[in-house]
């Protein structure tokens, strides 16, 4: 058996649930208490699920090479926590777990300490977990195993919004916790109200740091980036990143060429969310160094460009750059050089365009109506599907497969191979084993 929605499915709960027994095991023999790690209502720690996926996509070419498989897991779960708890902090503005008093850690989001542990299971898992899940999910029927997996996937999403809408009315009240709780208790009969009493009160044993008082904000603190923000900073990002790639290949290759990863206008979907990631990532820090900045480009970077090819290749059976011929490269997926280009990316961003562009949005908010970002958040959504769905019919119709709806006739009318291969010159089908 091989990856595919289903498998990777079954990885992402199969690991979260690990996790959570992970988790709650050591917290609970530290505490000398049962105490719930999850977040979600369900046993489930979801950032293991994503970790362990996003491993077994990239780095199953480095089964062979142990010891860069080590460090590439180490790396990925670091970032992975590191994004995590980051993010969580923007939406929730306070800490859930701090490793200040460890040594060498990186805002207390994440120590050395853990990140040797993350490399050394995330190996096991890519190396031995994978396999034997797989070989589990071979003797389970396609009729059974396809609809549980839709199902228990509907209920996990549904489950990490709803606590996630949980935890924000409980960051948001905490001061005021023992009189919620009374409110709660005295309307115990709503399932709502027994579910909310019951993610808050476990928050406060699980994650102590999530339950101290958040401290007052900073006098000209920066106001979180909306919704609407996020979008415009991504199609800018896109446009930049295109842009950017364009005239990069005219200077050094000598000719004319699209990057765009979308079939309609010029847009680096890579760029966009690589620039809208590190805008949110790293615009409190905007103070540290150009060298901590730098540091960071490089090895987000990195990383983020390493799992964006691997993706690609399982989703389209293509691979859109190949670094092979480069040295000190991984897989043909990244090379050093170009993630130290993510790193002067990373300084010039935050030091000189993510400024400008802030100030620009600042003076065109006014005239920028609700309508015009609706708008461009569905043509963005319908070209990212449509290229989404012209890929993965190019990749369908390159191996011999006849079209079998109406939406493959209609893509192989406007979408042909003379075409994809304009957009992408530089895709190369990946030849498929067994």
């Amino acid at each position: 058996m091989k990856l595919d929605l289903y498998t990777l499915g079954v990885f992402y709960m199969v690991y979260s649930f690990l996790g959570w027994v992970g988790e709650t095991v050591v917290a609970t023999v530290r505490g000398g208490r049962f105490t719930n790690r999850g977040v979600a209502a369900g046993p489930f720690c979801f950032v293991y699920g994503v970790a362990a996926v996003l491993m077994a996509v990239g780095f199953a070419d480095l089964r062979g090479r142990p010891v860069y498989l080590f460090f590439a897991c180490m790396l990925v779960a670091t970032v992975t926590e590191w994004v995590t708890a980051k993010l969580l902090e923007r939406l929730h503005r306070r800490k859930w777990w701090d490793y200040s008093h460890k040594k060498f850690n990186l805002n207390g989001y994440v120590c050395l300490q853990y990140s040797v542990l993350w490399g050394a299971l995330g190996a096991g898992s890519v190396l031995w977990g994978d396999d034997l899940l797989l070989k589990l999910c071979a003797l389970i029927p396609g009729w059974l195993l396809h609809p549980a997996v839709w199902v228990v996937l509907a209920v996990a999403v549904l489950d990490q919004v709803s606590s996630a809408i949980l935890v924000g009315q409980y960051a948001a009240r905490h001061p005021y916790l023992e009189q919620l709780n009374q409110k709660l208790e005295q309307r115990s009969d709503s399932l709502r109200s027994r579910i909310a009493l019951y993610v808050e009160r476990r928050i406060q044993h699980a994650y102590p740091e999530a339950a101290k008082p958040r401290a007052a904000a900073a006098q000209g603190e920066e106001a979180p980036l909306s919704a609407a923000d996020l979008l415009w900073l991504f199609v800018i990002g896109a446009l930049v990143g295109d842009f950017t790639e364009t005239i990069f290949c005219r200077v050094t290759a000598g000719v004319w060429m699209s990057r765009s990863s979308l079939v309609w206008g010029p847009f680096s979907v890579v760029w966009g969310l690589a620039l809208a990631l590190a805008t949110v990532l790293l615009r409190q820090n905007r103070d540290k160094s150009d060298r901590y900045l730098f540091a960071f480009g490089t090895v987000m970077g990195g990383v983020y460009e390493y799992v964006c090819s691997a993706v690609t290749e399982l989703l389209f059976g293509t691979v859109f750059w190949d670094y092979s011929k480069f040295k000190f490269n991984l897989g043909g997926r990244i090379n050093l050089l170009y993630c130290f280009f993510w790193g002067i990316a990373a300084v010039v961003w935050m030091r000189y365009g993510y400024p400008l562009v802030i100030r620009l949005m600042t003076k065109l908010r006014s005239r920028v109506r609700p309508w015009m970002t609706v708008a461009l958040a569905v043509f963005m959504t319908v070209n990212m599907v449509t290229s989404a769905l012209a890929l993965a019919r190019y990749d369908a119709r390159t191996s011999g497969t006849a079209p079998a709806s109406r939406v493959d006739l209609l893509l192989d009318e406007h979408f042909d191979n003379a075409r994809m291969e304009r957009i992408y010159p530089n895709a190369k089908k990946v030849q498929k084993t067994g």
